[in-house]
């Protein structure tokens, strides 16, 4: 099933699923434990980020090719960064520039998002996917500058600006998804292609990262896993970085889940 979340005109959130011909059927109940069809279609008056996630633990250099274009070895074991709730976004909503602590070097990077349905800790590799609830797109947005040369050495900075983590457009359950890495993601910069790969290239596929990131730790209904990018980063764009720009637009694609699209604005 896929599932969007929405407003419809009166203002009251929703989560419907959306049928073969674009049309979407409200559902009721609990995301994680009860959603069931009502039968009625879904008025949409704002499409929203398909939930709002508990925590958004993030995977660095986790596709071989991207670590081969940073000039980096391929890390031993996954690198576990975070995003705050705050900078999640909705679909076609902008991505804002930073202007009062300026980023002059904002990045997109097109990710596979796994999102937790049941709580789970000290997972085994072969029961990882049976606490995934489904898949959506993200779009790790990133002040370079700040992420690499003003962060004290921290990337967290760089990753945690507002909107700097869309979502969307819709959560595929795992039904419909049963290998998340073989699926084709791609970023669109202005309708040019600009990444365009496949999920296996992962160094760490998304049951080695469950299984990592339940050690010890508790991940907990609604946890959104971005599991990194591949190559064709626009800090690493030759002749010269590309960073975006006021005025742009962002579409990350993924097969069988949809296209998340964003404009670029600078912060007021």
């Amino acid at each position: 099933m896929k599932i969007i979340r929405y407003q419809d005109p009166r203002g009251t959130i929703h989560h419907a699923a959306l049928q073969p011909d674009g049309s979407a059927l409200r559902l009721e109940g609990d995301l994680y434990a009860d959603l069931r069809p009502t039968g009625e279609r879904a008025e949409v008056a704002r499409l929203l980020a398909p939930l709002v996630p508990s925590s958004i633990l993030c995977i660095g250099l986790n596709y071989r090719r991207h670590a081969a274009e940073s000039g980096l070895k391929p890390p031993e074991v996954p690198v576990l960064f975070v995003k705050g709730v705050n900078t999640l976004q909705h679909p076609n909503e902008p991505i804002l520039l930073p202007t009062h602590l300026r980023s002059d070097e904002v990045d997109y990077e097109c990710e596979l998002a796994v999102v937790i349905g049941k709580a789970c800790k000290n997972v085994t590799r072969d029961r990882a996917l049976d606490h995934v609830l489904g898949y959506t797109c993200a779009n790790d947005v990133s002040a370079r500058d700040w992420q690499l040369k003003k962060g004290g050495g921290q990337w967290c900075r760089g990753k945690f600006f507002d909107t700097f983590a869309p979502l969307g457009p819709c959560l595929v359950t795992t039904d419909e998804i049963p290998d998340p890495n073989a699926l084709r993601i791609r970023t669109l910069l202005n309708g040019e292609a600009v990444q365009d790969w496949s999920t296996d290239d992962m160094i760490f596929d998304v049951p080695a990262l469950i299984e990592f990131l339940s050690g010890s730790t508790t991940l907990l209904p609604g946890t959104v896993i971005l599991t990194g990018t591949p190559h064709g980063v626009g800090m690493a764009q030759k002749p010269e970085p590309r960073w975006l720009r006021a005025g742009d637009t962002v579409s990350i694609e993924i097969e069988r889940i949809g296209t998340l699209t964003n404009p670029v604005r600078e912060e007021a």
